[in-house]
């Protein structure tokens, strides 16, 4: 046991090949990663896994993890948050990844639990669709690529995001976790 993570061994990831601890939250984000190349038609190069979002509020600083990033005409297109548990309680802070992983909206946000997925449009926030089989196909986001405005994202609306991801994903977290690595506050 790693904390309150039960590793089970270690499995090889599917997109980059490393040897990572086996959890069943590791099993789940695998199954999402084989679903987008196997099903979905990306190739491995068009995904990042564990895609690094560092946030600051004030003195605090947090380093979170997007589970998985789409690339698409180099342009981050798609994010998929994974997390155990209901979904709803994901959608906020899944967009407010979207919006703070570059400087412009991502077109596409996806929250899932590993057996359910919520899909939603980066711009309005609504539901667009509903379960793993409804991700996007790679022609289907590079259709929606096409006709996104790739709006910036002022710092007004960052900075209220960052708060978001911070109370969400950072504030009463178990530090063990392995989506949110806090660092101590820079001097």
């Amino acid at each position: 046991m790693g904390g309150h993570h039960l590793i089970l061994g270690q499995l090889i990831d599917f997109i980059t090949g490393e040897t990572l601890d086996d959890t069943l939250d590791e099993r789940y984000r695998q199954k999402i990663a084989r679903l987008l190349v196997t099903q979905k038609g990306y190739l491995l190069s068009d995904i990042s896994p564990r895609h690094k979002l560092e946030i600051r509020v004030g003195q605090r600083c947090a380093q979170l993890q997007i589970s998985f990033t789409v690339t698409l005409k180099q342009r981050i297109a798609m994010v998929i948050h994974y997390g155990p548990g209901s979904l709803v309680t994901r959608h906020r802070p899944t967009l407010a990844m979207s919006r703070l992983v570059k400087p412009y909206q991502v077109p596409v946000a996806v929250v899932t639990n590993g057996e359910q997925a919520d899909i939603l449009d980066g711009a309005t926030a609504k539901i667009i669709a509903t379960g793993l089989d409804q991700i996007p196909a790679k022609e289907q986001l590079t259709a929606a690529h096409v006709k996104h405005n790739w709006e910036t994202i002022g710092s007004q609306r960052r900075e209220m995001e960052t708060r978001i991801l911070m109370a969400f994903e950072v504030d009463d977290r178990c530090p063990c976790d392995d989506s949110v690595c806090s660092k101590e506050p820079r001097e």
